[in-house]
């Protein structure tokens, strides 16, 4: 529960994931509440993808459970969860590289559509009124993310950083209510890392969706999170905020050592 006494949107209670003899996750527990931007930090190989796929379903624990907004989703198969209301962007881009702007987006509405393929193809009734309710999600995307100069473009032909912002835009046709967003700024310069940056927050407190996100770039975390989660070697080290994080002996010594800031403003 919340300490307003409310159920957490998302609740991961001591979840044990191990790969043959390796350890991934290691009793993990914390709650995320809604209209937060929780982020999850940690060295490389600390677990923070592993948690992430356990949560979309991608993988199932062998111990402990995960729950949506009180409902246990432990193991649910990956479109039962994003039909619940979870969406996901991926690390590496997974988008169809042959078809435009336009066209991933509204195959990223698939899952919620209700009319058969028969009427669909058939294009009348139901199927066109819900076309075109969908046509104007995704138009909305497309304004909300600045990428009307591209919509008709091969995705293929598009720069990195616009490839990123797309999948992060396919991720919103599904309307969650929470976003899991997976390293949006790797590979991005400064101008397209703080564009992404703007984005997230936009989409927290426009769009009002409760955001989780796993980020290697510490400045971007500790600027635009409520609350961050520190794992290492699969382990939870220390949840709180930005500031407490940082001042915790722990998280210091996995990242830097004994003597160092974990980040300086």
């Amino acid at each position: 529960m919340g300490n307003d006494g409310k159920t957490a949107l998302l609740q991961v209670d001591n979840v044990y994931l191990s790969f043959g003899g390796v350890n991934a996750l290691l009793g993990v527990s914390f709650e995320v509440q809604r209209g937060e931007i929780f982020s999850i930090i940690g060295p490389n190989g600390a677990g923070k993808s592993s948690l992430f796929n356990s949560i979309s379903g991608l993988y199932r624990p062998q111990r402990g459970k995960i729950l949506f907004k009180g409902q246990e989703i432990t193991g649910m198969p990956p479109y039962k969860i994003t039909a619940l209301g979870i969406a996901r962007t991926f690390q590496n881009i997974e988008l169809f590289k042959g078809m435009t702007v336009l066209d991933n987006l509204m195959l990223g509405r698939h899952i919620l559509m209700k009319t058969g393929l028969l009427s669909g193809g058939l294009w009348f009734g139901k199927a066109q009124k819900e076309e075109l309710e969908h046509r104007k999600v995704v138009e909305d995307i497309i304004d909300f993310l600045e990428i009307e100069h591209i919509r008709k473009k091969q995705v293929a032909m598009l720069p990195y950083g616009l490839q990123k912002r797309l999948e992060l835009g396919r991720a919103l046709a599904l309307e969650p209510e929470l976003l899991i967003v997976d390293e949006p700024m790797a590979g991005m310069n400064l101008e397209e890392t703080e564009d992404m940056a703007r984005f997230i927050l936009d989409i927290n407190q426009e769009r009002q969706t409760t955001v989780v996100l796993i980020e290697h770039d510490m400045g971007v975390v500790m600027d635009i999170s409520d609350r961050v989660a520190v794992l290492d070697f699969g382990k939870l080290l220390a949840v709180g905020t930005p500031d407490e994080v940082q001042q915790e002996p722990a998280v210091i010594r996995a990242y830097l050592g004994e003597d160092t800031e974990l980040y300086r403003r």
